[in-house]
């Protein structure tokens, strides 16, 4: 995608930038030691930095796959190795060499926004309209990390209880003397809507240019906010977030055309933000269950789109990976499901049957959308509610959705055979959290309370 070529061409400057905010190996909880004294300065320093910024791998969404029930792994021995103990759920003494879940990226991520924040009245040869676009955008990638941290890390917002339960540390400022405690899950929601409010004043730009597709932008805003309201089960701010989300973006990929393009990809458009390629670390492993190709059916086109044939073992080779073209955060096709979701809950039926209809439109033959469509406008609140839920499992399958989006509502009870043996996640085991690294407790003692 455009944005690695964009940061071969700003990497000089940024490694000089970032003598004093160099990523080591240290006692910090973060991971990060600033050394050196060379400071940016001008609004292209800056922007240098926040493209290194958004340049860090984020792969975690992808892995999660694994420990749903859409996804096994290839019949390759180092993937095996690698990743067979998330498979597993196996989280308290898995196999040396397993894939270990990331922690000190995503502060260090939110470490190069804080260093933006901290010095926005200190921004030199740049308009205050660029400077404020530059500034939201690191507001609203500190947000996005919390969030994504908070939802690997911490219990689930919508479960009894949970807000009040400890997650993971808020970070807003770069004083690394500190030894950060987790604050709840409340607390952490809280300081993520704060952030997306002041990315809200400060970010102008509606579109931009694909090259620059990976930045944050107004209606990255609103969709983001879209999502995190999901997932905190607050209905009515999720609906109107992602309805002004489609009042200005609506497009969808028609899979009746024989040139649509895969919606996760950064052409495509659906494509909001074009930030995260969720698959790069599994993308070779990934391998999709005939249970889950046995969801979509005869009149829905995108099996063609979404599946390779089967392997030896029945299972398939994933089409919505495969390069960094398929680097997407947010895309129309999730917000008309957000949409469709939050209003079937307020008692919205019409208008969440038609965000679903739209939806399927574009994605079944015209005669199978017209018996689909028959089926849903006879739903019941209760029936078409476990319909968008099923839609979102198919439409939004290997995008890093299916983990969070299991834990967000019912946290249920899987079983998997894996070479004839038998593992199995109950309904709301406490593995639908992941345990923070080791490493990041050795760090910092005080993320064990």
């Amino acid at each position: 995608m455009k944005l690695n070529q964009s940061v071969a061409e700003l990497r000089y400057i940024t490694f000089a930038l970032l003598g004093s905010l160099l990523i080591t190996s240290c006692d910090s909880f973060l991971d990060i030691q600033p050394i050196g004294k060379v400071i940016p300065n001008t609004l292209s320093e800056y922007r240098a930095l926040l493209t290194e910024a958004y340049s860090q791998p984020l792969f975690d969404r992808g892995v999660t796959e694994f420990r749903t029930d859409e996804v096994t792994i290839r019949d390759n021995e180092y993937d095996q190795n690698y990743y067979s103990e998330i498979e597993k759920w196996n989280d308290s003494n898995p196999i040396p060499g397993t894939r270990e879940f990331a922690w000190s990226n995503y502060y260090s991520i939110i470490y190069y926004a804080n260093a933006i924040i901290d010095n926005r009245d200190k921004i030199t040869e740049g308009t205050q309209e660029d400077i404020d676009q530059l500034v939201g955008e690191a507001y609203l990638l500190r947000g996005y990390m919390h969030f994504l941290l908070v939802n690997l890390y911490g219990q689930p917002y919508t479960k009894d209880g949970a807000p009040e339960t400890k997650a993971i540390p808020i970070k807003l400022d770069i004083d690394l003397e500190k030894t950060p405690s987790r604050n709840t899950v409340s607390e952490v929601y809280t300081a993520i809507l704060n952030d997306i409010e002041s990315a809200r004043k400060l970010i102008h730009c509606k579109e931009w240019e694909k090259q620059y597709s990976y930045r944050f932008s107004t209606i990255s805003v609103d969709a983001m906010e879209s999502r995190v309201y999901l997932y905190m089960g607050k209905w009515q701010e999720t609906y109107n977030s992602a309805e002004k989300v489609l009042s200005q973006k609506s497009s969808l990929e028609d899979f009746n055309k024989e040139n649509s393009k895969i919606p996760n990809d950064f052409q495509s458009t659906e494509v909001i933000t074009a930030y995260e390629y969720v698959c790069k670390d599994v993308d070779k492993a990934f391998r999709a269950t005939p249970m889950l190709k046995e969801k979509y059916d005869r009149n829905d086109l995108r099996p063609n789109k979404y599946f390779d044939v089967a392997d030896k073992n029945g299972n398939f080779p994933v089409l919505k990976c495969g390069s960094t073209q398929f680097s997407c955060s947010f895309r129309t096709g999730e917000i008309y499901l957000n949409a469709a979701e939050a209003a079937v809950h307020l008692n919205k039926l019409s208008e969440a049957r038609g965000r679903l209809l739209k939806l399927i439109e574009n994605r079944y033959t015209p005669e199978g959308y017209t018996l689909k469509k028959n089926e849903i406008e006879a739903m019941s609140q209760e029936a078409l509610l476990a319909e968008i839920q099923e839609e979102r499992t198919k439409e939004l399958a290997f995008e890093g959705h299916r983990w969070f989006d299991l834990r967000r509502t019912t946290r249920p009870r899987i079983e998997k055979v894996i070479d004839g043996k038998t593992y199995i996640l109950e309904k709301d085991d406490a593995r639908y959290t992941l345990r923070i690294p080791q490493a990041a407790i050795d760090a910092n003692p005080e993320l064990q309370h």
